[in-house]
């Protein structure tokens, strides 16, 4: 979740010979107009009109091309472009265009079972490096490649498919930025003022397409790249926020679906989209936040931290104090610091470097922690794409349901929460602060309760994630009909099935590739803890 994309992998089917079926999704109960005639409620609009979309673009297909200089995707990754509805109540109105791209399955055509459509989560991810696990022969993928293209895409408002913006990235970039942790009244004022500013930025930058961009409209815009594709069914893995993603794409479109795979699982119920939800991550930061501290504290050989969790944590109190008061290299104050940090909360991968960095700067050396922490101002291009990023986490966040907006309820929850999970939830809280006084009309969370029309899925979880809480993984197990659940025991990497872990790896390439789920949840080890890295 957040605005950090995590890359996985798997598989999923469709038949390049077939044109792809356009079926309409079901329908909402039609309301009585004013002169009593029945008249389409907006649910029931959009189902037509994405209906109309997928067809027209199942008709027109793709123009697959080499992709521009501009891209970074090398040859044999080809781009294009799907064209879908702004509003699809209006399926004749306003479109835009969805980047996508694809690396062909690297077995016969007789292996070909269709395209997998990858989403990372965010909302605000690309998927567009998606492709590369194929060209850079990535052995966990081995398997499903040879049967699937693997397609990804922009979601609409992200890179590539007409982005929106909510504030100059320049200065969303610039650094320090206020200490999340509020000293009083004072400072939670200033950040109030700050979250105020940035949702009505959002409003005098995010065009047209802002009051459409939610999660229902991205997973109808999934229908139509199928039907682009010439699939007849979807085959599709979804990580984090793109769990959610495919959660509402299977409740719209149960009829539609071949295989998916849910991997670190978003809770679908009402009640938790979205406030709750991060209520929940904050105390899962925590948890992870002491599993990593404890890794520290274990290689205090490598790194010099503090040979106990509670002496690593001492000296992770004393550097957001220090750069408080003086940022490192006038740059790195504790917001940046906790940016970086919290990376190790969310990846394995990022334990070490981020461990090394620290070591570093204790020894002296601070320019690691300021190149891994610090902003690049020169990097116009990545300040861009972040900003791009965390103005779609906020639009789709806050356009796809109800948020309180009385400012005791913030600061109620926050207050009791920072007091036992301090690591995350003030930083948490200002982020979707916005949300409160958000200027446009916001929706109603899609019920996931897709019943038997929906094939056999697969949910795969790691017990200790903290961006995607666990039990998120348990409760949309119980709303999908015949689903199987994989839960990696004692692991709280966000993502798992672009992990080295047989146990999960050969399970879930057994459902890409026959759609085997197996007669009862799995429980699988961990895989391997991270190495330490030298400073």
């Amino acid at each position: 979740m957040r605005r950090h994309a995590v890359l996985a992998a798997a598989g999923t089917f469709a038949s390049a010979a077939l044109i792809a079926t356009v079926t309409v999704a079901p329908s909402a109960v039609a309301r009585e107009s004013k002169g009593g005639a029945p008249a389409l409620d907006e649910r029931s609009a959009a189902a037509h009109g994405v209906a109309v979309a997928a067809a027209r673009a199942a008709k027109k297909g793709v123009d697959w091309k080499d992709c521009s200089a501009s891209w970074g995707l090398a040859k044999p990754i080809q781009c294009g472009y799907v064209t879908v509805p702004v509003d699809y109540t209006r399926p004749d109105g306003h479109t835009i265009k969805l980047a996508v791209d694809r690396a062909r399955n690297t077995g016969s055509k007789k292996d070909r079972q269709g395209s997998l459509i990858y989403n990372p989560g965010g909302p605000g991810g690309s998927g567009l490096d998606f492709p590369t696990y194929v060209t850079e022969k990535d052995p966990v993928q081995a398997k499903p490649a040879k049967a699937y293209d693997y397609v990804g895409f922009d979601p609409r408002g992200v890179g590539r498919s007409a982005p929106i913006s909510c504030a100059d990235p320049q200065e969303y970039a610039k650094a320090p930025q206020l200490d999340p942790v509020p000293d009083g009244e004072a400072d939670k004022r200033a950040h109030r003022k700050l979250a105020a500013e940035y949702a009505q930025g959002c409003k005098e930058r995010g065009g047209d397409l802002l009051p459409h961009m939610n999660t229902p409209n991205t997973a109808r815009d999934l229908d139509v790249i199928r039907a682009a594709l010439g699939d007849a069914k979807l085959n599709y893995l979804g990580v984090s926020y793109g769990t959610y993603l495919g959660a509402v794409y299977a409740e719209l479109f149960p009829s539609h679906v071949r295989r998916m795979v849910f991997d670190s699982v978003v809770n679908p119920a009402t009640e938790k989209i979205w406030y709750e939800a991060n209520l929940d991550q904050d105390v899962a930061f925590q948890g992870r936040w002491k599993d990593w501290t404890k890794w520290v504290a274990r290689h205090d050989d490598v790194y010099g931290i503090g040979a106990t969790r509670a002496e690593v944590q001492r000296q992770w109190d004393d550097l957001r104090a220090k750069a408080k008061k003086d940022p490192v290299g006038g740059v790195v104050g504790p917001a940046e610091l906790l940016a970086l940090f919290q990376k190790a909360s969310y990846s394995d991968g990022a334990w070490a470097p981020v461990a090394a960095a620290w070591s570093a700067y204790l020894k002296g050396n601070e320019k690691p922690l300021i190149k891994a922490a610090g902003p690049d101002m020169a990097n116009t291009a990545k300040n861009k794409e972040a900003e791009n990023g965390n103005a779609v986490y906020t639009a789709v966040q806050c356009n796809d349901t109800n948020w309180p907006t009385n400012w005791r309820t913030w600061d109620r929850d926050s207050t009791r929460l920072h007091s036992k999970s301090p690591f995350l939830t003030w930083s948490n809280t200002w982020m979707n602060l916005p949300c409160a006084t958000w200027p446009l009309k916001q929706g109603k969370p899609v019920d996931v309760r897709p019943g038997k029309a929906l094939p056999a899925t697969l949910v795969v979880q790691s017990q200790r994630d903290a961006a995607t809480p666990y039990e998120g993984a348990v409760e949309l197990h119980k709303r999908l009909h015949g689903s199987r659940l994989i839960t990696e025991k004692d692991a709280g990497n966000h993502g798992v099935t672009g992990l080295k872990n047989a146990c999960v790896n050969e399970r879930v390439d057994a459902y890409l590739l026959t759609g085997e789920t197996g007669a009862k949840d799995v429980t699988c080890a961990p895989h391997a803890a991270p190495e330490p890295e030298k400073p």
